[in-house]
């Protein structure tokens, strides 16, 4: 395919600059802490394609505005209009949202997630789709679905987070939803490394540029192996979650957990 120049590129649903051969994405909804909507999803996932056949752009840092990295999917934009969804329009849904995951693995540019603050739900997906994680003490990563009556699996979540920190840690994350600080997080070998709040951005783009210095076939190539040479394919992976995903999505639990919220309420499960 024909290569593209990516410097230029005016995003729409989020922060999009390119200096030198480092593009940095950032997520700038501050005021619900940088939650994902139907078109910032697709926005994003297609801008990942496009970075595949990018000549000019040899790293991305992943980051979010005001002190938050993502909160995962909106409440009232995203999870408000899944509860009424048919199952065809929930699977859609839900391979688009995995499609966004295949799309950053697939993109041959390293990609460094600067993590601040609250990092849940997608935001954390999104965080374990990034080839690198520098992140601050006072990081919050949960992987919430199961809080809102869904399963664990979610966007890759049961191939990809074991492969990162072991399958007894990632159960006990993918059951209980818990929150995880980033001192915790490190030790297990989710973050690479714990940063000061102030030099967050600049050591993450740091980072991303000396990789964009660097040997960028190699790395390219390092990336393509790493995603080459699991045991099973994550497109299949995938694929069986955003099925899993969209059947939870209509179960009463769902529905229930959407309506508490609103209600500023604890959701009490019934597992139907």
């Amino acid at each position: 395919m024909k290569q593209v120049q990516l410097a230029g590129y005016e995003a729409t649903h989020f922060r999009y600059a390119a200096r030198g051969r480092v593009a940095t994405i950032t997520l700038n909804r501050p005021d619900k802490k940088n939650p994902l909507t139907f078109d910032s999803y697709a926005e994003l996932g297609a801008l990942f394609r496009k970075l595949a056949h990018a000549s000019d752009i040899k790293a991305v840092v992943m980051t979010g505005e005001g002190g938050n990295f993502c909160s995962g999917g909106d409440v009232h934009e995203i999870i408000g209009p899944l509860v009424n969804m048919d199952m065809p329009g929930l699977l859609r849904f839900t391979r688009m949202t995995g499609e966004l995951v295949k799309a950053m693995r697939e993109c041959p540019q390293p990609i460094v997630a600067a993590i601040d603050g609250v990092c849940t739900g997608a935001g954390a997906m999104i965080a374990c789709a990034s080839d690198l994680r520098f992140a601050t003490a006072r990081s919050k990563l949960a992987f919430l679905f199961v809080r809102v009556g869904l399963a664990g699996a979610d966007m890759g979540a049961c191939t990809l987070l074991p492969r990162l920190i072991g399958l007894s840690r990632a159960a006990d994350l993918l059951y209980t939803g818990r929150v995880v600080g980033g001192e915790e997080a490190e030790r297990f070998g989710f973050h690479n490394r714990l940063v000061a709040p102030d030099a967050l951005l600049d050591e993450a783009t740091a980072m991303a540029q000396s990789l964009a210095d660097g040997p960028t076939f190699g790395h390219a190539m390092t990336k393509t192996m790493l995603w080459q040479e699991w045991s099973s394919g994550l497109g299949e992976c995938i694929e069986a979650e955003a099925q899993a995903q969209a059947i939870c999505m209509q179960t009463s639990d769902f529905e229930r957990a959407y309506h508490a919220f609103v209600a500023k309420q604890k959701p009490v499960f019934e597992g139907d």
